[in-house]
């Protein structure tokens, strides 16, 4: 198969032919999970662990294991608890290492148990709003950093989605994406159940997929942290309450479903107040009537006095629950979540171990694209009399430079909006996002640029988003 400027690939029947040979001949092992024990593992990049489910019943952030079906993990650190009792078949990378280790909680012990009691209590506002054609109930999870609030989220979802519900899920962490590249804020609606081989499950792309797709709604910040522009943080963030409560009040099933909300970790220091104040604009613009805080007792503290007496738009009482952390949260270094960003934005384009795309490449004059650069405006110190300040109808055009194309741009990812170049600054910053494409190489004597996209069409009249975040990686086409 030849993609157009890639030369010829290889044929993939020898590749997986061999993946089956190293498989076969891999170590495999058998562990038993009494009720209420985690199965914890810790996977590299470059390496593939292979589960089994042989007998009982076993999940992993809420979603059920197949029975006999194996399931590939590759850089990821996580866990697999089970109610009742399991037996899995582990079978050891060919190639690699892995760490792995058995948890054996009791009942009394397991933090798991308070999940799944604030799963049932959600379950039940869930049956009331549904009978009175209300809102469900839309739960914001915070914490510090390595406390387990995706995999918290990710578990009340599948849970939710096992019970027939429908919830809104909303990422609001630019550092990490939801179905989507890094640097955006995110939502989709979760009615199937999520792959387990990944956090969230497959990237939106072309091909046969064995798990239903869920195709979410992204608007790109382009930053890594919330203070970093505080204006254009909370305006994007508004953009999408917007649509997120749009959805609510079209869609019964999500309506009485409700929203469940991730947030990035409390920072340390003097940031922690600007994270605070975005909380709180959260908690205003999606309504959220419950603040999950999970184990920081600091934080819980802040939230109840930040909270305690206030009501949302519609009249309910914001409640803060807190909840003890996991012990088979592991924390994730800076180089293993860069290279989990890079695997996100290879799979975009080239696919995975289970299906291979092919993408475009075209040759584009500098005149042919408008790329708006998204500026850092971090918020100013309270000695300077700054703080965060938003005006609804201020219309922030600073925030977004026309920019010309240059070497910085080389090896970068690149928004695509749904705007037109001829529409103002503010709204192609307020435009949701239609896909990436990837800047291969820059020529500036020829005035050409080499981009990749997942697609083959050209780029039209739509204007590219050019951001610090994510930040430059490898080149994609060595």
């Amino acid at each position: 198969m030849s993609i157009p400027g890639l030369g010829q690939l290889a044929p993939t029947a020898a590749p997986i032919a061999a993946a089956a040979s190293s498989t076969a001949s891999a170590p495999t092992t058998t562990q038993t999970l009494e009720p209420y024990w985690e199965y914890r593992f810790e996977v590299p990049h470059g390496s593939t662990l292979t589960i089994k489910l042989l007998a009982g019943t076993a999940e992993k952030d809420g979603t059920e294991l197949a029975p006999n079906t194996p399931y590939a993990f590759t850089a990821t650190k996580s866990k697999i608890n089970t109610w009742h009792g399991c037996t899995l078949e582990i079978t050891a990378p060919s190639s690699g290492t892995y760490d792995a280790y058995t948890s054996e909680p009791t009942c009394d012990e397991t933090p798991m148990v308070s999940y799944l009691n604030l799963h049932f209590k959600l379950e039940s506002l869930r049956a009331a709003a549904q009978k009175t054609a209300q809102m469900g109930p839309r739960v914001l999870v915070v914490g510090p950093p390595n406390a387990g609030k995706s995999s918290l989220v990710r578990t009340l979802a599948s849970w939710a989605t096992r019970m027939g519900r429908q919830p809104l899920v909303v990422n609001t962490d630019s550092r990490e994406g939801m179905l989507t590249l890094p640097g955006t804020l995110s939502a989709a609606v979760f009615a199937t159940l999520i792959d387990i081989t990944t956090d969230w499950g497959s990237l939106p792309s072309s091909g046969a997929s064995a798990i239903p797709v869920k195709l979410p709604l992204a608007y790109y910040y382009g930053l890594p942290q919330s203070d970093d522009n505080p204006k254009l943080f909370k305006r994007i963030l508004g953009r999408l309450a917007i649509a997120a409560t749009s959805r609510l009040a079209e869609d019964v099933d999500v309506k009485s479903a409700g929203m469940l909300i991730d947030t990035g970790g409390v920072p340390t220091g003097a940031r922690a107040a600007a994270y605070y104040d975005f909380v709180a604009h959260i908690v205003a613009e999606f309504s959220v009537n419950i603040v999950v805080v999970l184990g920081s007792e600091r934080v819980g503290s802040e939230m109840q006095k930040r909270f305690a007496g206030q009501t949302t738009s519609v009249g309910e009482t914001v409640t803060v629950v807190g909840l003890d952390k996991s012990g088979g949260v592991m924390e994730r270094d800076e180089g293993f979540m860069q290279s989990i960003r890079e695997s996100a934005i290879r799979e975009y384009f080239f696919g995975n171990a289970k299906m291979t795309l092919s993408p475009f490449t075209q040759q584009v004059d500098f005149t042919a694209v408008s790329i708006w650069r998204i500026n850092e405006a971090p918020s100013k110190p309270a000695a300077d009399g700054g703080g965060i300040t938003y005006d609804e109808g201020e219309v922030q055009t600073d925030v977004l430079e026309k920019a010309e194309p240059s070497m910085m741009m080389q090896n970068c990812v690149l928004a695509v909006a749904c705007a037109s170049v001829h529409d103002a600054p503010d709204i192609i910053r307020d435009a949701n996002v239609m896909g990436f494409v990837y800047v291969a190489d820059v020529d500036e004597k020829r005035r050409r640029l080499r981009i990749l996209a997942p697609v083959s069409a050209r780029l039209g009249d739509r204007p590219l988003l050019w951001g610090s975040w994510p930040e430059h990686m490898v080149n994609l086409l060595i």
